[in-house]
């Protein structure tokens, strides 16, 4: 008989052991593991519990948002990262047209002449590998979009509102316009 009361009294312990561990566990958890308990477990229907998915949905469509953003500006930057170079180059360019235009049509500068046209060529599709692409030709309806005039001339040989004269080609980079072309338009001559 004691043997069985010891282990009633074994059995008792324990069960109070349990029992206290549990309330040290209860008294332990700070209120935000309470509310996640209370929402994982006690009642999913809880108002508490919708607003903090509710929250949790906003949040993540805000980082969401934000990682497109982010995304974006790194492609943007990607693309035209290398505007202020290109620019700063387009002189050059300009300076070998320049010097195709008025380069003499002797024999003796034939080589001359095909060496300089060769390197302009070279240094545009140089060019042309980072996106930059020549805008406005000869003869071209006048646009204000990529054309800036500087001046009218009449023309008998073309109708009024186009490109009478390329004085300095424009370029896009990217689609996007880096230097409009300055062109001369035509008008009807005057009576």
């Amino acid at each position: 008989m004691t043997m069985e009361k010891d282990m009633d009294t074994v059995e008792m312990n324990e069960t109070t052991e349990a029992a206290n561990t549990d309330a040290a566990t209860e008294l332990t958890l700070t209120d935000e593991e309470l509310r996640t308990l209370c929402a994982e477990r006690v009642c999913p229907q809880c108002p508490e519990k919708a607003e903090m998915e509710d929250q949790r949905l906003r949040l993540l469509a805000d980082m969401d948002n934000t990682r497109k953003r982010l995304e974006r500006d790194k492609d943007e930057f990607r693309k035209f990262a290398t505007e202020k170079v290109l620019a700063d180059l387009l002189p050059v360019l300009d300076n070998l047209d320049l010097a195709l235009k008025h380069a003499p049509t002797s024999a003796e500068c034939k080589n001359f002449v095909l060496g300089v046209d060769m390197t302009r060529k070279a240094f545009l599709d140089a060019l042309s590998k980072h996106a930059l692409e020549p805008v406005g030709e000869l003869g071209e309806e006048f646009s204000p979009e990529i054309h800036e005039a500087v001046g009218q001339e009449e023309r008998t040989d073309m109708e009024p509102g186009r490109v009478a004269n390329l004085l300095n080609r424009g370029y896009r980079l990217n689609g996007r316009l880096l230097r409009p072309a300055m062109v001369m338009v035509s008008k009807a001559p005057e009576a």
